[in-house]
């Protein structure tokens, strides 16, 4: 089968990321969408460079790297053609939902490795974030979170030192952090999260061992007490062929009329 037209994709030449990774992102995200199907030829080296305005050794590299992600095979002769890719059947899947539910489930069926835990002073956006003033101590710990031996989350988390007493001593690398505060006392209540698209910097990439630039979820979070005062703030970056948010639904009819209501996955709601 031929390649399908694409809409050309400008490349932005101050992101800081290296051209060769922006094309690996399109190109993976023309694959993740279905537009390139398994068995379509790839645009080849020449095709890139026409589409992209880029150098031979450019476009050269971005083919080469989606190869070495498995996405495509690259054949002499044949050219570059999509291979069969699923998500492995071992990802993580977490409602939108269950937070707390999520947190216990990922604590048993993951392991963590704590790269660092230290007191530093809170900028402001920490300091709004948690409500406390500028400059304020408070505890940062980072930690990646594997599944079946396999980088899956890198995690940054951000407790006032007040909190953060009541469980020093604490293995992070065992219990989730939410648990221990919970089982430390701390009523936990709510939390406001959001969640986006990100691409991993140096620092990341090299913790859950993917390219620069690579796309990831990104998973900000904001934790609250009874008292409503915030006691944990979390982002979370997660490689999205190893995590996925999952939420079932039921048609049911409202004031308003027929419309959706979410309810949480079986799996998580016996926890």
């Amino acid at each position: 089968m031929s390649m399908p037209q694409t809409t050309p994709m400008p490349l932005d030449t101050t992101s800081g990321m290296p051209l060769y990774r922006q094309i690996v992102v399109i190109l993976t995200n023309r694959l993740n969408a279905g537009t390139l199907r398994p068995g379509d030829v790839v645009p080849g080296e020449a095709a890139v460079c026409a589409e992209f305005g880029v150098s031979r050794i450019t476009a050269r590299r971005a083919l080469n790297e989606l190869a070495a992600m498995g996405r495509v095979v690259r054949e002499r002769g044949k050219g570059t053609r999509v291979l069969p890719f699923e998500a492995s059947p071992a990802a993580m899947k977490a409602s939108l939902d269950g937070l707390l539910e999520n947190v216990g489930h990922m604590g048993r069926v993951t392991t963590v490795k704590v790269l660092e835990t230290r007191n530093i002073p809170a900028t402001a956006e920490v300091a709004e974030m948690l409500e406390l003033e500028e400059g304020a101590v408070v505890q940062r710990a980072v930690r990646v979170r594997a599944l079946a031996d396999a980088p899956m989350s890198y995690l940054v988390t951000i407790v006032p030192k007040q909190i953060a007493t009541q469980i020093e001593g604490q293995d992070l690398s065992r219990t989730p952090l939410l648990l221990l505060l919970e089982e430390a006392g701390v009523q936990v209540a709510s939390a406001t999260q959001t969640i986006s698209a990100t691409v991993a910097d140096a620092e990341v990439a090299h913790a859950l061992t993917v390219p620069a630039g690579s796309p990831l979820i990104e998973v900000n979070r904001l934790v609250r007490d009874a008292d409503n005062r915030p006691v944990e703030m979390i982002r979370v970056l997660y490689r999205p062929e190893l995590y996925r948010f999952e939420i079932t639904m039921r048609r049911v009819t409202a004031e308003t009329g027929r419309t959706w209501e979410s309810e949480a996955p079986d799996h998580l709601r016996s926890l």
